[in-house]
């Protein structure tokens, strides 16, 4: 593990981050093992991701690369984004910014502007294209058959894939209660070999979504800002939403405007700087 590295921790919605802007981006290698260190919740400081970050030197620009809890990379996070910009920010002592982000998914604009509460910031962020997803390349099963023995009959009423730069795979449910997010999650991602998102959804008031998230290379999670944009795409592809979604996860709420560009907006909180010598 790097010592001397200064971390910032952020969460959206639940969904938290360690975040070290750094003059120049770590080998791959180095960050997995660094991450699946840091981010452990009894071992290390605790952390959904580990996100490395340049930031140009003017201030509104920056170069981000994500590793998961477990050490595997992911090629973007709406909530990382978010908090990384709002790490930033909190670096430079302002309470707003724009700033453009390189991901591996490609570049993402994000704003931030204050909400009146410490530490607390609203950020929307550019979250480029939806494309279709990959199909169940393991075991010739789809989700309705791998929860054949987790969920009761009839409970999976339809699902699809998307992409939003990392996969996703979206399954409506009857009764979002009744789905043991551990289990269920678990079937449905070992379908795919390359890993995948996985999120649990039902219509539950006029243009509002809830979700149950399950996230490749971190398990189950309070939020996840890709995964909100996901499901509220393959939701209006049905029909069964507007353009504009009120998606709810177990940390709270997030907006996506489906209009072009697709948008995500939700807080950002600022936790505390951690030095990982000290962790």
């Amino acid at each position: 593990m790097e010592t001397g590295l200064r971390l910032h921790k952020l969460h959206g919605l639940g969904n938290d981050f360690l975040v070290a802007l750094v003059d120049e981006l770590p080998r791959s290698a180095d960050a997995s093992r660094t991450a699946a260190v840091l981010c452990h919740r009894r071992l290390g400081v605790g952390a959904d991701g580990l996100i490395y970050a340049v930031v140009g030197s003017g201030g509104d620009s920056a170069t981000m690369r994500l590793w998961n809890s477990d050490g595997s990379a992911a090629e973007v996070s709406g909530n990382g984004v978010r908090c990384l910009a709002h790490a930033i920010a909190h670096t430079a002592a302002s309470p707003e910014a724009d700033i453009l982000i390189d991901t591996v998914a490609g570049p993402r604009r994000c704003t931030i502007r204050p909400t009146g509460r410490r530490s607390t910031v609203l950020g929307t962020t550019e979250m480029g294209e939806t494309r279709p997803g990959p199909s169940p390349d393991r075991l010739s099963r789809s989700p309705v058959t791998a929860l054949s023995g987790v969920l009761e009959p009839d409970s999976v009423l339809r699902w699809d894939t998307v992409s939003v730069g990392n996969p996703h795979v979206v399954v409506e449910v009857a009764d979002l209660d009744a789905v043991p997010l551990l289990d269920a999650g678990g079937a449905v991602e070992a379908l795919f070999s390359g890993g995948i998102n996985v999120h649990f959804g039902a219509v539950t008031a006029r243009d509002q979504l809830t979700l149950e998230v399950w996230e490749r290379g971190a398990g189950a999670t309070a939020a996840c800002g890709t995964g909100a944009v996901a499901a509220a795409a393959v939701f209006h592809r049905w029909g069964s939403l507007g353009q504009t979604v009120g998606v709810k996860m177990a940390g709270g709420f997030a907006r996506v405007d489906l209009a072009d560009p697709i948008t995500l907006t939700g807080e950002s909180v600022y936790v505390a700087a951690v030095d990982a010598a000290d962790a």
